[in-house]
């Protein structure tokens, strides 16, 4: 395939006779293109051709296996077109590499059991829920965002829910953020409906088993795909419903180009097969409650005295008086005192306590004792870390790793100095002295514990990373808040509430004695959406407030990575909207790297550019023609452009 946009387009080749048979459409096959060797797809075969030159031959048939069927070609020009990206960048993200030998092997005949209409009380706790369970039974392409109330099953709804399809008679495809997700709703839909016709795909299977796993998709051996983001293209015959949890994860997004994000691939795949649709999660983004504005989705949620049923009691620990009890340390303690008593209630009751902090580690940042200023690196100017006790050895680079053993200010020259950030495994000891004998386990994405044992133990995990208590959790103190919600993103208040109602979801409820203590401004908006357990109100005032001033989903934006130069050559090659507005330029976001081809030396900026919600496909049309013009002049400067990214700047 080739990769560069000025060649993405179809080229005519003459088919050997001897090859004739094999070369169907979908096949891989390699091709002489300017004097090499490149691989490609049979798209079609046509007995004329609109070339006026002379035609080159197929080289060989590489498998005979129809590899891209006719409805991943489509989506693949869906969101090539939507992501203004190549065909080629997305194939390779939609089909995994051939393994010849796994491809020679000879399939197993897989039975594929008829699967038993499940128990519809699950779904009926939400309205109208029984009877979206009844649609997808029927085969209706029902399409629903779902809040899952906290406490109730994700995995078991969407086991019911892939079940009602399946009795029907159609195909399920469910897409989650990691593995974890995928063993936890693979347990769920096994035990519902039996191991025959499941498929789980992700990437830690190793070639051969993917691929292996994947052939099975494709030759109709599976009924039911499980996956990550990339399994979002699984090849899955009569698909009736496309399943996405926590579409809010970053994990979600591809990091590779064009950079799809597998909501929008899904509801894509969904809107072009006419099939059902379903996002779930505890909270809800803003982009989920646009399809539900539009009217392209509906709600499916629980009534109020539900909710508050199901909740726990969530308290803001501060001293501006919204709190249900003051605590006159709460604004400056890191564990106020009213957040040791519920936890301490909790171990009372036999009960394990959760404690959320934003970051892993011990001390994942420094600052100077007298001046405040940050710690870094002598030779790269990273910022410096404590892994461990300062008596058990010095700071260390976060971005090099060299050791730091005499910590010196470079603007006092004081020797003192303080944490900025407490990591997980600081507050882990820090808990340990205040609760001892106490067992204190620590989970985060160094070593993520998947469950914890009943019984009083404080578990100290870092968000996402939250192992499951068989009967829930006595309490969770959510800390640091600060460290999320003082972030400069767009997402920033979205994500922080995503993040804690996640760990207050594993909270038993308030009836049952369940509390969580979020350590924050009560005062502030997703302060109260968690302590009212709002996230649709929340997601409704977040899509205004974007609506507002001019940022996704209310509008679409292209982000245009590059040097100052390449990036105003591609702007102005391109035949934008009329309405399009360009704004910047801006620094890149934190986190976010350097596009290829800029050297290390060179600035790097970033422009917007924004149009309205029904110019989305123009403008990507004309990023793509630019790129494409840009690329056929051989520019060294490349552009990185992405639709609607994450993170804006």
């Amino acid at each position: 395939m080739l990769t560069v946009p000025h060649l993405d387009r179809d080229f005519d080749y003459l088919v050997p006779a001897e090859q004739s048979d094999d070369a169907q459409p979908g096949v891989r096959v390699r091709v002489r293109f300017h004097g090499r060797l490149v691989d490609g797809y049979v798209l079609e075969r046509r007995s004329d051709t609109d070339h006026e030159g002379k035609l080159g031959w197929l080289d060989r048939v590489v498998s005979s296996e129809p590899v891209l069927t006719p409805e991943v070609r489509r989506l693949t020009e869906a969101v090539a077109a939507r992501y203004a990206g190549t065909r080629p960048d997305v194939l390779r993200l939609a089909i995994p590499p051939r393994h010849a030998k796994v491809e020679r092997e000879t399939p197993s005949a897989t039975a594929l059991p008829e699967v038993a209409a499940p128990d519809p009380s699950g779904w009926g706790t939400y309205n109208r829920g029984a009877e979206f369970l009844d649609a997808l039974q029927a085969g209706r392409a029902a399409r629903a965002v779902w809040q899952a109330l906290p406490g109730d099953s994700w995995v078991d709804r969407f086991a019911e829910a892939a079940a009602a399809t399946l009795h029907g008679h159609r195909s399920v495809l469910a897409i989650v953020p990691d593995q974890r997700d995928v063993d936890a709703l693979w347990q769920a839909v096994v035990a519902r409906c039996g191991e025959d016709g499941m498929v789980a795909l992700a990437a830690g299977l190793g070639p051969a088993a993917r691929y292996r796993r994947w052939l099975s998709v494709l030759r109709g051996g599976a009924r039911l795909v499980i996956g990550t983001r990339s399994a979002v293209f699984a090849p899955v015959h009569e698909l009736g419903l496309v399943l996405l949890w926590d579409d809010g994860d970053d994990s979600l997004s591809e990091p590779r180009s064009p950079y799809p994000h597998a909501r929008e691939v899904a509801m894509l795949r969904a809107h072009q097969l006419r099939c059902a649709a379903v996002i779930g999660g505890f909270s809800r983004t803003a982009e989920a409650h646009a399809l539900v504005r539009t009217g392209w989705a509906h709600d499916l949620v629980a009534a109020r005295p539900v909710v508050r049923a199901h909740a726990p009691r969530v308290v803001a620990l501060d001293d501006s008086g919204y709190a249900d009890e003051r605590d006159p340390a709460a604004r400056t303690a890191r564990l106020p005192s009213m957040a040791l008593r519920a936890a301490k209630s909790a171990l009372d009751a036999e009960r394990p306590v959760l404690i959320q902090v934003p970051r892993r580690g011990y001390v994942p940042s420094l600052a100077c004792g007298r001046c405040r200023t940050i710690a870094r690196c002598r030779h790269c100017t990273g910022p410096l870390s404590l892994s461990g006790p300062t008596d058990r050895g010095g700071a260390v680079c976060r971005w090099c790793g060299r050791a730091e053993t005499s910590l010196r200010c470079a603007a006092c020259g004081s020797d003192s100095v303080r944490a900025v950030v407490i990591g997980a495994r600081r507050t882990a000891e820090e808990l340990g002295r205040a609760f001892p004998g106490t067992a204190v386990f620590t989970s985060s994405g160094e070593e993520m514990l998947s469950a914890v044992d009943a019984g009083p133990a404080l578990v100290v995990a870092t968000p996402g990373s939250e192992p499951v208590a068989p009967q829930g959790y006595g309490a969770a103190l959510l800390l640091d808040s600060w460290a999320l919600l003082g972030r400069q993103d767009l997402r920033a208040a979205e994500d922080t509430l995503r993040r804690w109602m996640a760990a207050a979801a594993l909270v038993r409820s308030r009836s049952d004695g369940g509390v969580v203590a979020v350590v924050a401004e009560a005062a502030h908006p997703t302060v109260q959406a968690l302590v009212r357990w709002d996230p649709v109100g929340h997601a409704d005032a977040e899509l205004e407030s974007r609506a507002e001033v001019g940022l996704p989903p209310s509008v679409h934006m292209a982000a245009l990575d590059g040097t100052p130069a390449a990036v105003s050559a591609l702007i102005e090659e391109a035949e934008l909207p009329a309405d399009a507005a360009v704004l910047g330029p801006v620094d890149l976001p934190p986190g976010v790297r350097r596009p290829a081809g800029a050297g290390p030396d060179d600035e790097v900026i970033r422009m917007l550019v924004r149009v309205g919600r029904n110019q989305g496909l123009p403008l990507a049309a004309a990023l793509r023609r630019a790129a494409g013009v840009h690329s056929a002049r051989r520019d060294q400067e490349s552009v990185r452009v992405q639709i609607d990214p994450l993170h804006i700047g």
